[in-house]
């Protein structure tokens, strides 16, 4: 199971890719978003740690080469939007068929009916920018889009601007961070300041949630009550 922690973990990567970290990042950032088979790759963690690497001292602390933040500021959310946008034409090329296949280790259906429940409950353009800050349903959610026929038009729109807030976000916070922290001490504080991020990226989706149950509460029925929420 080591090989998957590895897979997991943003360091790992960006050792691994060494003097082609930067360009890792936009090739992973891409096949996250756009590849189903992506969605196992680090999308958060993996960003905030890009930013963190960006510093020259955090860098040559770890051994490698600091990444440019100038590049990762532009290509990134470019391959973010890229990614997705192709995700949304195979779902709207293919349609279901996209998804006519066994479970496997890599693969689970449940993974497509997460995406579908999101996409439905908070309408087309608040899910694809609020589905960029939930892992698994930020890769599912581009094919189901264009699996429900979200015009691409549309799609492009909104996947513009959860692609450039969510990159641009995270990668600035880790760039932050990284400015801030001693870098002999950085991998006490990776992880729990990706923990702390994707708790933070849910806050917009509890807020949503809250929202629609006490509209769904002050709806009155056909009976002329109000709908009674258990």
């Amino acid at each position: 199971m080591d090989w998957l922690w590895n897979l997991l973990d943003p360091t790992w990567w960006l050792t691994v890719l060494g003097a082609f970290a930067t360009i890792g990042v936009l090739a992973i950032i891409f096949a996250e978003t756009g590849l189903l088979l992506g969605f196992f790759l680090p999308g958060d963690s993996l960003l905030v740690a890009a930013g963190i690497f960006s510093s020259a001292a955090v860098a040559d602390g770890m051994g490698i080469e600091p990444l440019s933040m100038p590049v990762l500021l532009i290509g990134t959310p470019l391959c973010a939007i890229a990614g997705a946008q192709l995700g949304h034409f195979l779902g709207a090329r293919f349609g279901r068929k996209l998804f006519e296949k066994p479970d496997s280790r890599l693969f689970k259906r449940e993974h497509v009916v997460r995406a579908e429940e999101f996409f439905e409950k908070f309408g087309p353009a608040r899910a694809v920018i609020l589905a960029r800050f939930v892992p698994i349903v930020r890769t599912f959610m581009n094919p189901v889009a264009g699996v429900l026929e979200m015009p691409a038009k549309r799609f492009f729109l909104w996947n513009a601007i959860g692609g450039v807030v969510w990159v641009e976000g995270l990668l600035l916070l880790g760039h932050f961070l990284g400015s801030k922290v001693d870098p002999k001490q950085i991998d006490r504080y990776i992880l729990p300041g990706v923990f702390v991020i994707v708790l933070i990226s849910l806050i917009p989706i509890i807020i949503e949630v809250i929202k629609k149950r006490r509209e769904r509460k002050n709806t009155p029925t056909p009976n002329g009550k109000h709908h009674r929420v258990h």
